[in-house]
């Protein structure tokens, strides 16, 4: 199974495509979504939106893993945060993919054994669980991929396939994962 991660933002989006037969995770795909500074906000979502479509239809995943809740200091962050989010949901929704959506504490939960888990953390579990040599980077990538990893651990591969939007998951410990050797 395809599991396709978007970890949404204004300024950045990471998205990660990982295969697993269940038991062990491959990395497929990753990167970043950057928009430069000087272009527009609804230019931003637009780029956005555009490429994460193309990534969706190249990597032809069976879901796609978003992250629920975001954290923001202020409204307007919040605000900007919210309408990229909506534009990740948009685009797996018009790819007709089913979508399935994590907390900030249930992907560091499941992927590090600890909801508290700092980025650094986050980022050397994923390199670790998906036998990569070099850390993936940003920070926004390693996200991504971690929220394709929570949904991987979620609980059986078929049942979670085929939930929906705003389902709750119990998220399954990292500890049960057998890396490739």
């Amino acid at each position: 199974m395809r599991i396709f991660g978007i970890d949404p933002g204004s300024r950045r989006t990471g998205y990660g495509c990982i295969e697993t037969d269940g038991t062990r995770c491959r990395l497929v795909l990753c990167g970043a979504v950057v928009s430069p500074s000087s272009v527009s906000f609804p230019d931003k979502l637009t780029g956005i939106f555009d490429e994460l479509i193309v990534r969706l239809e190249s990597c032809r995943p069976s879901v796609v893993a978003v992250e629920e809740v975001f954290n923001a200091r202020n409204a307007k962050s919040a605000l900007k945060l919210g309408q990229a989010r909506g534009v990740a949901l948009l685009a797996a929704a018009k790819t007709g993919l089913p979508v399935a959506e994590y907390t900030a504490t249930a992907v560091k939960r499941a992927v590090v054994g600890y909801g508290r888990a700092d980025k650094e953390q986050v980022q050397r579990m994923v390199t670790l669980l998906l036998g990569l040599e070099k850390a993936p980077s940003p920070h926004d990538v390693s996200d991504a991929l971690a929220i394709a990893i929570c949904h991987a651990y979620a609980g059986s591969l078929a049942e979670t396939a085929g939930r929906s939007s705003g389902s709750k998951t119990s998220v399954k410990s990292w500890r049960r994962f057998r890396p490739s050797v």
